[in-house]
């Protein structure tokens, strides 16, 4: 599948404290930082990896990005996270049926309005 991803963003210390706080809640660490970007994930393990790069503009046209989450309280983490840290809400932690019976995920837009997801697939807590 994926091994990794870009995310634009037009203020990297800004979009540094958001996705600091919303993949640490998903338990993936920032594995690099320079004046051009950050990125999170297990660099070299079996993980993919987001990067989030310094961009003149942000075209928010509702593409997504969905991390996993181990637990539906990691989910739930990641929600608050991100409405702590400066983005905005885009459906709170929920099961979702329509996709899966036990699809459990919530959606925000971070400051420059990339929306993004955190999915659960564990049945129950």
């Amino acid at each position: 599948m994926l091994d990794h991803v870009s995310i634009t963003a037009t203020d990297l210390e800004r979009a540094q404290h958001f996705y600091d706080a919303v993949m640490s809640a998903l338990g993936y660490p920032r594995v690099y930082s320079n004046q051009r970007g950050i990125g999170y994930g297990e660099r070299g393990g079996p993980d993919a990896y987001i990067s989030v790069f310094l961009g003149d503009n942000v075209v928010a046209d509702r593409r997504h990005w969905a991390f996993r989450a181990r637990t539906r309280a990691a989910v739930r983490a990641f929600h608050a996270a991100a409405l702590a840290a400066g983005g905005r809400d885009d459906g709170p932690p929920a099961l979702r049926p329509e996709y899966d019976p036990t699809y459990y995920a919530a959606f925000v837009l971070d400051p420059d309005g990339n929306r993004i997801e955190a999915v659960c697939r564990q049945p129950g807590e």
